[in-house]
């Protein structure tokens, strides 16, 4: 009996550590002194700092708490009545209003996202505040109804009727009757619908827009670089759940104990009045939008420019600019396509040249950008768009091999790219999740050009992945390979030029190796939509972004290479000084840059990619 009691004790801390261990990890590496988010140099305040004087968490927060609220509220009101309803319901009314409404609930979130978005889209709706409120009212609605319906059917159903006849109005029957023996059913649905709202990603990211952010969405973006604030905040999540929790069911208790009646009122109102100051604080910090008389809007990658430039352009120019971030190219297209508006756009040399082909792009007045002289010659007149018509230059670099110098032979790095498939590093190598990279690194070691269309070559490219996912083990990563490749995790990994300049500034037992064989140099520019309503505004914006200070702040702060010639030439004697990786090889005549991929070939790419990822 002591064993199986011991061994029950055993699996409740088990469990218990399971669940609760990530977030104690969490909590302590937000007092971490260095951006590591695995190995601990000293206790400092530092993240918390940069958080409360980060706007876009601030307004973020707001944002997620004040539609958390008010999603609630609603939903549980139409959830409440529709559930009443049902009941009352015949049978085959019901059973298929009630099949109905599993629907929301059993359909992947990436579907509903996207059918709000082309719904919003289509209705004309502007995507922002409104727009997330009213999708997070949708998804939460059922379950309310779900958690409402039982105790409403387990009910007498001449319970209204009886109040009634005894005098009640309708009104006073539902509210002093019905309401108040369901009242678990309805608490229980509002708090799975904060809780959904609150804690909502997917469909938030495809419904918002005018730069409305919920947590969610900014913690997403921030995880494309390392960025310890994350720690902070979701630190500091945790512990206003806890002050929560402790208001909700230490302090009624306490107060019952001491003889305060009403103990359940009570807990209601504190409720009501924790919600009803958050709103207002929110409201109060964050709930202001700035006033220009001109509104600029930016898409740009996440984690890709430095924010305190946009506070200058504002006050420079007396205007506001909406700032919203990408995952990937495809994801911006997507919204792109879908009727979302915006002025600027920063991808990358591929998704250009199709924006141009699909005439989502209007060409740049060179005249009205004088910086245009401080641009590098080398990344100018490229083959994605000739004469830069449509694109100023943003930010462009390499993929390469990022090794340590330690493990790796240096008579080995002559293999280029073969040196990824060399067994004597097997199971120490980080491939980049990247359908379009990875086939490029396979295509420029078999000696082909990344941007061959036949079908043959393809086929060899794929069989040469499968090969080396089966000798050396690989493990494909997406930006989480920063972290790992500073704490020394594996020895090798395909990173971008940039990345690598960044990780070596950290890990100085790194060195990067772009291929004989050639690579991708890729370029991202700043465009200027077809349908831009800011024009003027947005050639200053990008000559602004080109001007000497401006870039070699940018740079400065996300690391990569500039394509303004002096914070080019700043960066490798300064914070880069004597990492190769900063400077793009463009004397080998093997490199390339990606070109346009026709739906069918992108599908063919697409369809290998997912076999070689399925072990």
């Amino acid at each position: 009996m002591k064993k199986k009691s011991f061994f029950s004790r055993f699996y409740v801390v088990l469990c218990l550590a399971f669940f609760y261990l990530p977030i104690l990890v969490t909590m302590i590496f937000s007092f971490n002194s260095s951006k590591s988010l695995t190995h601990l140099t000293g206790f400092s305040l530092r993240w918390y700092q940069e958080l409360i004087s980060n706007v876009e968490i601030s307004k973020a927060v707001y944002v997620s708490v004040s539609v958390a609220i008010l999603a609630t509220v609603i939903s549980t009101v139409l959830g409440t009545i529709t559930a009443i309803g049902l009941s009352r319901s015949r049978k085959v009314v019901r059973d298929l209003l009630m099949n109905v409404n599993e629907i929301p609930i059993l359909n992947p979130e990436i579907v509903t996202a996207i059918g709000l978005m082309l719904l919003f889209s289509s209705i004309g709706f502007r995507k922002g505040y409104v727009t997330m409120l009213l999708a997070h009212i949708a998804f939460c609605t059922p379950y309310v109804i779900t958690s409402v319906y039982p105790k409403v059917r387990s009910l007498d159903p001449n319970l209204a009727n009886a109040a009634m006849d005894l005098g009640a109005s309708p009104y006073e029957a539902l509210t002093k009757v019905i309401v108040p023996m369901i009242k678990e059913g309805i608490f229980a649905g509002a708090l799975l619908a904060f809780t959904m709202s609150f804690d909502d990603f997917v469909i938030s990211y495809f419904v918002s827009g005018n730069g409305v952010k919920n947590i969610s969405i900014v913690v997403y973006n921030m995880t494309k670089r390392i960025n310890p604030t994350i720690n902070a905040l979701s630190t500091l999540v945790i512990l206003v759940i806890i002050v929560v929790l402790v208001l909700m069911n230490v302090v009624p208790a306490v107060m019952a104990k001491r003889g305060y009646k009403g103990g359940a009122s009570r807990r209601t109102r504190i409720i009501a009045a924790a919600a009803a100051v958050v709103l207002c604080a929110g409201l109060i910090r964050c709930g202001s939008v700035a006033s220009g008389h001109h509104v600029l809007k930016v898409y740009n990658a996440g984690e890709y420019i430095d924010l305190s430039l946009l506070e200058e352009f504002e006050e420079e120019y007396g205007c506001t600019v909406i700032y919203e971030t990408f995952e990937s190219n495809e994801m911006m297209y997507t919204k792109l396509s879908s009727g979302e508006s915006y002025d600027i756009l920063i991808p990358s040399d591929y998704m250009i040249e199709r924006l141009i082909k699909e005439d989502y792009l209007q060409p740049i007045d060179w005249d009205l950008i004088p910086n245009r002289e401080n641009l590098l010659p080398d990344v100018l007149d490229r083959a994605y768009d000739p004469g830069n018509k449509y694109g100023c230059p943003y930010f462009w670099g390499t993929v390469g091999i990022l090794y340590n110098t330690n493990v790796i032979d240096e008579e080995d790095l002559s293999q280029g790219w073969e040196l990824l498939r060399n067994t004597k590093y097997k199971g120490d190598l980080y491939m980049y999740d990247s359908e379009r990279d990875s086939f490029m690194i396979a295509l420029k070691a078999l000696g082909y050009s990344m941007n061959t269309t036949s079908e043959q070559e393809i086929e060899d490219a794929y069989n040469w992945l499968i090969e080396q996912r089966d000798t050396m083990e690989p493990i494909y990563a997406g930006d989480d390979v920063i972290d790992n490749m500073i704490s020394g995790n594996k020895s090798m990994a395909v990173v971008y030029s940039g990345d690598a300049s960044y990780i070596i500034s950290e890990n100085d037992e790194l060195d990067y190796l772009t291929p004989g064989q050639g690579t991708n140099v890729w370029y991202d520019a700043m465009v200027i939509t077809r349908d831009c309503s800011e024009v003027d505004l947005a050639h200053d914006f990008i000559n602004f972004m080109i001007s000497e200070e401006s870039a070699l702040a940018n740079t400065e702060e996300v690391g990569y290479t500039s394509t303004v010639s002096s914070a080019f030439e700043e960066m490798k004697v300064g914070t880069y000084e004597g990492i190769s990786s900063y400077i793009p090889d463009i004397e080998n005549p093997d490199n390339e840059i990606f070109a346009y991929q026709e739906p069918k070939i992108k599908q063919r790419y697409a369809e290998l990619w997912t076999k070689v990822k399925a072990q």
